[in-house]
């Protein structure tokens, strides 16, 4: 089907966009993306943690989607964490992989030691994620003193410059941590070498609002020590919030954003990246290529053994399907125009065709006549009178939408 040139002012001229209008400031570009599904993301409980085969098919595309950093692992976490990580990384070096690798590890020297080995040993570059706890919670709960804190922080980040790893310091939770305590933690790690820094909001408990604030403080922080110091978000979805979240930290001014395919993680999951990808290209702010989004979405849900929900946004089977007679209608209509612009935004706030996806039209009990004519025309069958009577009269008999082996089986008993 061919595609109709309506002209660049196509979108505003057929949508008014609530969205962009009084103070809408566009999303800067050039913000990155830290993928964690290879680590935090296999730390839900509901996971499996896939074979090296399946994790070198995962990382290759998130290459391919643009993905700029993978956390590919915990080497502190033992032997399997090390082969795997080691196997990934020779992966990156052998077949020039653009994505680089990340490690999470402690505050401890066994952990950061172990990623230290493992990038002398292939030659590739790993950035250590040391990370420690933050709020005054965990504070109370391990027992820390921030003197104790302080000490590890600094001693973490010394052993990350004897052993030549670049290093993002990490607080969890530190959505929920003082101002006193971020300052002194952040600005002894930057003082030791530390050149990213993560906000974790561990337990997804902020919201938008809170994001922005705290994402702002941390960038006059960074500003005060004068160093080039990149700022990370890394967000959970315990309350919904991811998407909005991770949003609102890009508004502030936030460098590099963390997110796994389907939002798989711990308790209820990190930021949906999928979802964050589609938004932010939606918004005008990322502009690679996502077609492949759909096969990194299924790679990751057949290799974690993760279903994906039918009514999951873009990449759920229901997603752009249709059978409500005035919706299908209209989408018809579009096709008929020959114009797949038109089809893919008539009945759809997401285009289906920029995500490698396309609209589909099924026949049901709410369906009208033009769905089975549709239906029928796609697959080159005479749309009959008796052959269309036949179908529809089987869909409204139906209680849910009719399998393409059913509909086949209708028409058997239709004469020719």
């Amino acid at each position: 089907m061919n595609t109709v040139d309506n002209g660049a002012n196509r979108d505003a001229d057929l949508i008014h966009d609530w969205n962009t209008v009084q103070d809408f400031q566009p999303l800067r570009k050039g913000v990155e993306f830290d993928d964690e599904s290879l680590r935090d993301g296999l730390q839900s409980p509901s996971v499996v943690d896939p074979p090296i085969e399946k994790k070198f098919e995962i990382l290759r595309l998130m290459d391919e989607i643009g993905i700029h950093t993978a956390n590919i692992g915990l080497p502190g976490a033992g032997p399997r964490a090390v082969e795997d990580v080691t196997r990934l990384c020779r992966l990156i070096d052998e077949e020039k992989l653009s994505v680089t690798a990340n490690c999470a590890g402690r505050t401890h020297p066994n952990d950061i030691t172990a990623i230290a080995r493992i990038q002398q040993e292939t030659g590739v570059p790993i950035e250590a994620c040391t990370f420690i706890g933050s709020s005054p919670i965990r504070q109370y709960t391990e027992g820390w003193t921030l003197e104790q804190m302080l000490e590890l922080t600094i001693e973490a980040s010394k052993l990350c410059e004897r052993e030549g790893l670049q290093q993002m310091y990490v607080t969890e939770d530190t959505t929920r941590a003082t101002p006193e305590t971020l300052r002194a933690l952040y600005s002894a790690a930057i003082e030791h070498g530390a050149r990213r820094i993560c906000v974790c909001d561990t337990c997804g408990h902020s919201t938008p609002l809170g994001v922005r604030n705290l994402i702002r403080f941390i960038k006059e922080l960074v500003a005060e020590s004068g160093e080039d110091v990149k700022v990370d978000w890394h967000g959970h979805r315990d309350r919904g919030l991811d998407i909005a979240n991770s949003i609102a930290a890009i508004e502030a001014g936030a460098d590099r954003i963390h997110g796994t395919a389907l939002g798989i993680g711990e308790r209820c999951g990190n930021t949906s990246l999928d979802l964050l990808l589609v938004n932010l290209k939606l918004l005008g702010a990322i502009d690679q290529d996502l077609t492949a989004l759909p096969r990194y979405v299924r790679a990751v849900s057949e290799a974690c053994e993760v279903p994906i929900p039918v009514n999951y946004p873009v990449f759920g089977t229901d997603a752009f399907e249709t059978a409500t007679g005035v919706h299908a209608a209209a989408v018809i209509k579009a096709f008929r125009k020959n114009d797949s612009w038109l089809a893919n935004r008539v009945y759809s706030g997401v285009p289906a065709d920029v995500f490698g996806l396309e609209q589909k039209i099924s026949i049901g009990p709410m369906s009208g006549r033009s769905n089975v004519i549709y239906w029928l025309e796609h697959r080159s069958i005479e749309p009959t009178e008796a052959r269309v009577d036949a179908i529809f009269d089987r869909a409204k008999a139906s209680d849910r939408l009719l399998t393409d082996a059913e509909i086949e089986s209708v028409l058997q008993g239709v004469p020719s």
